[in-house]
């Protein structure tokens, strides 16, 4: 049996968690005698920040004036400290006057925040922490549990370290006048690009936060246009890429992706009948690809919801994550939904997909299969309509490729076929269609305009 903490050691306990006194105090000195740094100060910092409570009483009040559009000087906050029944909370007259002797330099403000901030986040660390320790006595709760509420306590105190401000629309168009002058100067994509010129002349590339939908019929190459996308991400950015793949083993996507780089039959890969040319090609290959952030995760059955906690955990050991890859939408499961109609279910597995790219600011390519109906018809071009559950996806993906093998187009070059890339949909561009070049038997694809030996 542990021992419990009496009062008084529960009070020292708290004495002795992170804080900043004199930073504090010269905040509040800051903002009393000028109110023009009031309202960058309330984006950073919380009233929680503040670690004394006649300071966050102090802080809480000064709000309260900016909002009701008050002239705040020592005079009027003392008097409506005095009326609103503050002022004994805050400490009396004597800590205001206290306050304003300190004399700050406003050039320092920031400083004092910062210094602030980094204490109230190291306090909410151990509160997290003495949570943590308390949970896990608990026998009756799952581990699960404990480990996703911790994770997800733990990320969203990441966040607030990196907190993003609330723009005005003055400083909005600001920033975007000087995005657009930027952009005017700029001849390259907005977006990461895939690799592909034709497509990344459509679509300007791979937009942060975008849900991007890759559907065709089996054996159309989604899953090689998908791993094909991260490998050139993965060259020339060196973004990290988080490449779900439920339906093929770790083993078979590295294969694919040796036979991809080195033009290697994949046979002869997973066979292992290598010649002295295919051992150097190979162990060269090898050595590049080895220090290439890419994560692969072949959990097969898994949740939206262990999706989440999978990329969260990768974003927290890697600030620069670019990419996932999800192969495919029809093979993720929702557990924490408990309608049996697949169909909602599917519904709500794209629409929290969608969630995940805005919250997390990164591009989702999810792979999806397109109805066996497609097969039926005279002409087997797909459509918006062809894709399973299409009202969910068509709804929430922001870019819709779909691959259409036109077997009439005759290529000269043995086991290379002409695949369509369909922009059935696209949300801030236009749609069309590119073509590029599939060599089946590598399992690779290739810009149109020229063939790779």
């Amino acid at each position: 049996m542990g021992q419990s903490i009496t009062n008084n050691e529960e009070i020292l306990i708290n004495d002795y968690l992170p804080h900043n006194f004199l930073a504090e105090k010269l905040i509040l000195s800051c903002l009393l005698n000028s109110f023009d740094s009031l309202e960058n100060t309330i984006k950073i910092l919380p009233i929680e920040a503040f670690y004394f409570k006649n300071h966050q009483e102090i802080y809480k009040t000064i709000i309260l004036m900016y909002r009701k559009k008050l002239r705040l000087d020592i005079l009027t906050f003392i008097t409506f400290s005095q009326d609103s029944g503050q002022l004994e909370k805050i400490g009396g007259v004597k800590i205001l006057i206290d306050l304003l002797t300190q004399l700050p330099n406003l050039i320092y403000l920031e400083e004092y925040i910062e210094l602030v901030k980094d204490k109230f986040i190291r306090r909410s660390l151990i509160s997290i922490g003495y949570e943590l320790i308390n949970t896990s006595y608990v026998t009756n709760i799952p581990l699960e549990s404990i480990f996703k509420n911790f994770e997800n306590k733990l990320f969203s105190l990441s966040n607030k370290n990196e907190s993003k401000q609330i723009l005005s629309s003055a400083e909005l168009l600001n920033s975007t006048f000087s995005k657009l002058k930027n952009d005017s100067l700029n001849t390259t994509i907005f977006g990461l690009s895939s690799g592909f010129y034709e497509l990344d002349l459509m679509t300007q590339g791979l937009q942060p936060s975008d849900l991007i939908v890759i559907a065709g019929r089996p054996s159309t190459g989604k899953t090689s246009l998908g791993l094909s996308i991260a490998i050139n991400i993965l060259k020339s950015s060196k973004l990290a890429i988080l490449f779900f793949s439920l339906e093929m083993s770790k083993e078979q996507i590295v294969n694919r992706l040796l036979a991809m780089e080195t033009n290697i039959d994949p046979v002869r890969l997973k066979t292992g009948q290598f010649d002295t040319t295919d051992w150097k090609k190979l162990t060269k290959i090898m050595k590049v690809v080895a220090k290439l952030p890419l994560f692969v995760d072949d959990t097969s059955r898994i949740s939206i919801q262990e999706i989440q906690s999978k990329i969260r955990n990768i974003l927290f050991h890697n600030n620069n994550l670019g990419l996932i890859v999800i192969d495919y939408l029809q093979l993720i499961q929702n557990s924490s939904s408990k309608n049996e109609n697949r169909v909602q279910e599917l519904a709500d597995i794209t629409r929290s997909l969608k969630i995940i790219s805005r919250e997390f600011n990164i591009s989702i390519i999810v792979l999806s299969q397109l109805n066996r109906s497609v097969e039926s018809r005279l002409d087997k071009k797909p459509l918006l309509s062809d894709l399973r559950e299409s009202g969910a996806i068509e709804q929430d993906a922001d870019v819709v490729l779909m691959l259409y093998k036109n077997n009439n187009i005759e290529l000269s070059e043995e086991h290379v076929k002409s695949i369509e890339v369909i922009i059935a949909k696209q949300r801030n561009g236009p749609t069309g269609v590119v073509k590029l070049k599939f060599n089946e038997q590598k399992t690779k694809f290739l810009n149109d305009s020229f063939m790779e030996n």
